[in-house]
């Protein structure tokens, strides 16, 4: 798979891998690289079948099999020990990991995910398929940002939207491809697993997520042994594009108090809620 190295590379840098959605590619992450890299060594990739990562994902496709590539890249960098933060898609691999690595993971921290998919996601899901498969890949791509971004927000990019659209299609992974990784996503279901997850994991949502309810997020560290809730009150699903400015000092705290720790034994403690507004 493609990958980048940035950031810090001395021998004893901490390594933070970033995971992206259902969009698979690394540039998601792009308004907290410099960020992260002032601190870590920063590991952001092309999931298989995505972006630079040209390939075939077969029917069948599950999300086991995107931890264990993502467990296979980061064995042929000699990593073995990072964290993982994870959107979405990204972060259900994160979990995965977690459950199939369980040393691999300094600490996890799930953005916008479930342990099993809400109906509304379910929802929304369906209508992109329908979409993709009925109207093509411009109309998919053209409705893709009524699921990520608040309204205002959509209202001031408009330019930025349109050529994200261009620089999507022309890129766009394959309908069989993004199809069959859409389906591993819905199939995924944790919820009688989640209990062996020993990392330390922040459950990150927002308040106006169309796409996943913030209420998945607080679910999913209650079943966690060692899990956090914290949530944004603004920027829809992709609140790390929108609102850098609030998620990337949340996202650096966490990582910063989690730097050189093991994976605690699991406890019966609550999880922490926190709740962030816009700034």
């Amino acid at each position: 798979m493609y990958y980048k190295v940035l950031g810090k590379n001395n021998a004893d840098a901490e390594t933070v891998v970033l995971s992206s959605g259902l969009g698979g590619s690394g540039s998601f992450w792009q308004p907290q690289l410099a960020m992260l890299s002032e601190h870590f060594r920063v590991i952001i990739y092309d999931q298989h079948g995505t972006g630079v990562s040209k390939g075939t994902v077969p029917a069948g496709y599950r999300m086991e099999d995107m931890a264990d590539e993502l467990a296979g890249l980061l064995n042929e960098l000699d990593i073995t020990r990072c964290h993982l933060v994870g959107h979405a898609l990204g972060g259900i691999i994160g979990l995965h990991l977690a459950l199939r690595y369980p040393a691999l993971l300094q600490s996890l921290v799930v953005i916008n995910g479930w342990a099993k998919l809400d109906n509304q996601t379910r929802r929304c899901f369906e209508v992109r398929q329908n979409l993709l498969l009925n109207s093509g890949v411009d109309a998919y791509v053209q409705a893709q940002p009524l699921f990520l971004y608040p309204g205002d927000w959509l209202s001031a990019n408009d330019a930025l939207l349109q050529d994200e659209r261009q620089h999507q299609v022309a890129h766009f992974q394959g309908m069989e491809n993004l199809l069959h990784r859409l389906q591993a996503l819905m199939n995924s279901d944790l919820t009688q697993t989640l209990g062996q997850v020993i990392a330390p994991t922040l459950a990150f949502s927002c308040k106006d997520d169309l796409l996943v309810p913030w209420m998945r997020s607080a679910d999913l560290a209650e079943r966690l042994p060692n899990g956090e809730h914290t949530q944004m009150l603004y920027g829809g699903h992709a609140m790390s594009v929108t609102d850098p400015e609030t998620f990337n000092p949340i996202l650096l705290e966490w990582l910063q108090r989690h730097s050189s720790q093991k994976p605690a034994a699991p406890s019966h403690r609550l999880p922490t809620e926190t709740t962030w507004p816009k700034h």
